[in-house]
């Protein structure tokens, strides 16, 4: 152990003795301290991009790229949140269109979302509320959208939804119903008896 002391306080002596030694030592623990504070700095100004990255897209409410399960939207509906949103009444009695002059158009506009952010400022009912998913699973958002009285599905000119939306909800409908988890009144329909059972005597066609 003695030995190797020795070695490094004579190493130590002969380059405090040198100037250009000594001038060689600060330059390179110099050197070394800048690369690590630059290093240091890369690593901090990195961390912070992400972090902001990941702030603005949490806070961005018109990012509509996150997936939400049909499983969250049909809790969300049973949620304090939504009764405090929306009340008693269906998602889409409150909403009200913006249109020039004193006629709505006739159609909705075609969708609410475009690469993945609303891209307006009134979105309808379905698009502005990303826990709204439409699923034939769901079926207590899609009874809003049917008519008790008829138990046909409501016009997009009463609702408001986007075209898109509302394709939506016609697939989602459709599919309840051959799942059997709605219940719909079957058609009335009328039969000519005459092609079933041929024509009778008095129908028949009088012989010459």
């Amino acid at each position: 152990m003695l030995p190797i002391t020795r070695g490094i306080y004579n190493a130590l002596s002969l380059i405090a003795r040198s100037p250009q030694n000594r001038y060689a030592l600060h330059t390179a623990s110099a050197l070394q301290c800048k690369a690590v504070a630059a290093e240091a700095e890369a690593e901090t100004a990195a961390e912070d991009v992400e972090q902001d990255a990941a702030a603005e897209q949490k806070l961005d409410a018109n990012d509509r790229t996150k997936v939400i399960p049909v499983e969250t939207s049909m809790r969300y509906l049973k949620s304090a949140a939504y009764k405090q949103t929306y009340g008693d009444d269906f998602v889409w009695v409150q909403y009200r269109r913006n249109h020039k002059g004193m006629f709505a158009p006739r159609k909705t506009r075609k969708t609410c979302i475009r690469q993945g952010k609303i891209s307006t400022g009134n979105p309808c009912p379905i698009c502005r509320d990303e826990y709204l998913v439409l699923d034939h699973r769901n079926t207590d958002l899609i009874k809003q959208f049917i008519s008790p009285q008829s138990g046909q599905v409501l016009s997009y000119s009463k609702t408001g939804l986007c075209q898109k939306s509302h394709f939506k909800l016609l697939v989602a409908v459709e599919r309840a119903r051959d799942y059997g988890l709605l219940t719909y009144d079957v058609p009335f329909r009328e039969y000519d008896y005459s092609e079933y059972y041929g024509k009778t005597e008095e129908t028949a066609p009088k012989k010459p």
